[in-house]
């Protein structure tokens, strides 16, 4: 039997976490938690196997809980968190398993299967320097400053001041940054939307450009625009996507 743990601000998904735990034969739910405090006393009381851990509670982070756990204390973690593209982008790079609130009941089971499946491995919890980069990268907020990227069994750290544009390429992207280009099987819309509110600007359905490395806007005839990078590369600028351009710049 799993013994689980709800850390969970919010009566209503607590609610919805009990519900669904219920319909198993295979976990004993021993608790809930309405705040990190509450949370950190009772995983050191009573030893869950598991957790279901939301992100952002009151009086403290659900990262700020378990960065008050010794590593032996540290039950296996599926995180629940609202919208949160960097977070959710972490949590895929470093390889824990997390709900996206609201989720669906198909996709809660998922996630306790594959956790009764490494407890049974007798993986009980998280590898702590696994946990240790995942919090010390969210804790220094350096999610808004660098991409991190999988790649050949490494985690890159890409400072995005140094992505010069990103292209679709089938069911990847292709993100070009200094002399490197990193291959992600990743949805340019997903990527777009990690990218939003910086000098980043979709300018095609295939392409968002860093305006920090554009030379220069050629109009080429009848409304067409071309975007001419400083590294040579040319793109061609959507009609859908040349008005948010252009007011981006100013022109």
């Amino acid at each position: 039997m799993i013994r689980t743990l709800i850390i969970d601000d919010e009566a209503l998904a607590r609610q919805r976490i009990r519900a669904l735990l219920a319909q198993r034969q295979d976990v004993a739910l021993i608790g809930e938690c309405k705040s990190g405090a509450e949370a950190l006393r009772a995983i050191r009381e009573q030893q869950p196997d598991l957790i279901f851990l939301d992100i952002r509670m009151k009086d403290m982070s659900g990262f700020e809980v378990l960065q008050n756990l010794p590593e032996s204390e540290t039950p296996l973690i599926i995180f629940s968190t609202a919208y949160d593209q960097y977070a959710l982008r972490a949590f895929d790079v470093f390889a824990f398993d997390y709900l996206l609130k609201p989720f669906k009941e198909e996709r809660f089971y998922k996630s306790l299967d594959k956790a009764i499946r490494l407890l049974g491995e007798k993986q009980a919890s998280p590898d702590g320097s696994q946990l240790g980069a995942l919090l010390e990268y969210l804790r220094q907020d350096n999610h808004r400053r660098t991409l991190p990227i999988r790649q050949s069994g490494k985690i890159c750290f890409v400072d995005m001041a140094d992505i010069r544009y990103v292209e679709a390429s089938g069911y990847y992207i292709e993100i070009y940054s200094g002399e490197k280009k990193f291959l992600l099987r990743e949805s340019l819309a997903n990527m777009e939307r990690q990218l939003e509110g910086r000098q980043f600007i979709r300018i095609h359905r295939s392409t968002i450009i860093n305006t920090g490395f554009l030379h220069q806007i050629e109009q080429i005839g009848y409304g067409d625009v071309e975007a001419h990078m400083k590294d040579g590369r040319v793109f061609r600028v959507s009609k859908t996507y040349k008005e948010a351009l252009f007011g981006r710049l100013g022109i």
